[in-house]
């Protein structure tokens, strides 16, 4: 067992913690009996209880299960951040289903695939997505879609400015296989009994591979109790916590640190649909936001905002994250404004969120963190599979609770995404990194993404981590470019921080004299906005791509 990152451990968590043998649900069925007014959900200045989150995820149950959802099936899932989210997350599990989150973004041909491989025969819907699926209804096997209008839980005045899909009045359009959200509440069918346990599957998020189609992630309902467990007991969360969701719902950290581990602790969270920096701080400030778990390219561009002064959010009293390094910057800035530092995480889908994450107590930056409660976590050589020492470099493997089942219907993927040491059985996160003498992980690049010229390996996150260091760069993506001597060199895309100026030369001068030579790119170009993922992730495969088509 790895051990030495215990000298750093916070004292009052335990290394290992036995958990709940029950289903996810039951998360709700306590706190709703132990807080049956308190807020679950603000939802742009409206509330829903804990009494009325259970009744709902109850009644839409039993609609799910008169329709014809058996235990086991799989339910579709395709909604932005929203209180019906939350209600459609634990109906399917009450209905002893299993949950298939899918990303907003996607459109017909991802769906078709998602509806082929999980054999969904059911899917809930928000109201502005329901063109991408309602023609899909009799094919692949969808037999019916469960809608709603967001605004539906808008229920009191507010001044704040919703997003367009918040504006979309409840108008349900009369088509076939499409039923009414409110209808399924109303019709009030009681479902039948939970027999769902901690070994029965319980969500399976799809994770992009660098090659292919997604692979569904399978999780039981014990992996996933144990990330919303272990990530409230970590960071001391109490059910006073008001927790702000601004990252994706049908995202590992959005769903588990966020959503989960909220109502696991009868806490509330504060549902933004879409990030507005203005209405993050604004939410901050109205309802005394208490932590936040995010992407650290929304706190860069929360503190980019000239108005940000005008904001009290000195009620925050945890803030971290993952998805991206923070510039060290930019952790400067939120620690001088909130007295905070930014303690970073580590997780990935196949580990339904976090294996690593920072002590509060004693972060480091842009630093993955140390392994977190019951988590074995080693870093082995990629050639020879062997368990290397501190500050060598390798692929970082993890074993723990929260480990997924393997991929879904894909046996010799799952055989290839484990290793064994020591008789035990590590799952192989395709992430190269180090620990340094301390226990601290840290991450160096994708295995995939490393870039090979002229035999010198340069790590992209490296170069792009040193460029946040330049007073212009807002924000960098570094990826390779064709190098008819090299094979291929180092380019970096660069959206330039607002009033700044700088020139190609300029950038190339300023890396030359702040980091290794065969580091420094080569080629930069000036881009108004990198494009993200839903999640705020930047997407370096994407320019990477387009790059090499380009050439």
């Amino acid at each position: 067992m790895f051990d030495r990152h215990y000298a750093v451990w916070p004292v009052s968590v335990p290394h290992d913690l036995e958990l709940p043998q029950t289903s996810l649900y039951s998360n709700l069925t306590v706190s709703a009996l132990r807080y049956p007014d308190h807020p679950a959900i603000i939802y742009y200045g409206s509330t829903l209880t804990y009494r009325e989150l259970d009744q709902q995820a109850q009644a839409l149950a039993g609609y799910l299960q008169q329709a014809g959802v058996k235990a086991g099936d799989r339910v579709l899932l395709y909604m932005q951040n929203s209180p019906q989210f939350v209600i459609g997350f634990y109906a399917i599990l009450r209905a002893n289903a299993v949950v298939i989150p899918v990303n907003p973004m996607n459109r017909k041909a991802e769906l078709e695939y998602l509806l082929e491989d999980t054999e969904s025969e059911v899917a809930l819907c928000g109201l502005e997505l329901l063109d991408n699926i309602a023609p899909l209804v009799g094919q692949r096997g969808l037999r019916e879609v469960i809608t709603s209008a967001y605004s539906e839980y808008v229920r009191e005045p507010t001044s704040i400015d919703l997003p367009d899909a918040v504006k979309l009045p409840p108008s349900i359009p009369a088509l076939p296989g499409v039923t009414d959200w409110q209808q399924a509440l109303a019709a009030n069918h009681a479902p039948g009994p939970l027999t769902a346990g901690p070994d029965d599957l319980c969500v399976i998020p799809y994770s992009s591979g660098t090659t292919g189609n997604p692979k569904g992630c399978v999780h039981t309902h014990h992996s996933v109790m144990a990330t919303t467990v272990y990530c409230s007991v970590w960071g001391n969360a109490q059910h006073n916590s008001v927790q702000l969701v601004s990252v994706p719902m049908f995202h590992v950290t959005g769903m588990q640190v966020c959503m989960n581990s909220s109502i696991f602790i009868g806490g509330t969270q504060v549902v933004m649909t879409r990030w507005d920096r203005k209405v993050a701080a604004q939410l901050i400030e109205n309802h005394g936001i208490t932590s936040w778990r995010n992407i650290s390219t929304m706190v860069v561009d929360l503190l980019s905002d000239p108005d940000i002064d005008q904001y009290n959010i000195t009620s925050l009293k945890a803030i971290g994250g993952g998805g991206a390094a923070m510039p060290l910057a930019v952790a400067e800035k939120l620690r001088l404004k909130t007295g905070l530092e930014y303690a970073e995480g580590y997780g990935l889908s196949e580990t339904i969120s976090a294996t690593h994450m920072n002590p509060y107590h004693a972060p480091k930056p842009q630093c993955l963190g140390i392994p977190i409660i019951g988590v074995d976590s080693r870093v082995i050589n990629l050639d020879t599979l062997e368990e290397v020492g501190p500050d060598v470099t390798g692929e970082i493997v993890v074993q723990g609770e929260q480990l997924f089942q393997g991929y879904w219907k894909r046996p010799e993927a799952t055989e290839e995404a484990f290793v064994e040491l020591q008789g035990k059985r590590f799952f192989r996160t395709g992430d190269l990194g180090y620990y340094d003498e301390e226990g601290y992980f840290f991450l160096v690049d994708r295995v995939k993404r490393m870039i090979n010229a002229a035999g010198f390996k340069v790590w992209p996150a490296e170069v792009e981590s040193l460029l946040y260091g330049h007073p212009a760069v807002q924000e960098v993506c570094v990826i390779s470019a064709p190098d008819t001597r090299r094979g291929e060199t180092t380019k970096a895309v660069i959206v330039l921080a607002a009033g700044q100026q700088a020139t190609e030369e300029e950038i190339i001068n300023w890396c030359q004299a702040n980091m290794s030579a065969y580091k420094c790119p080569k080629q930069v170009t000036f881009t108004d906005a990198l494009p993200k993922s839903p999640t705020g992730k930047i997407l370096w495969r994407t320019l990477q791509e387009q790059e090499w088509a380009d050439s």
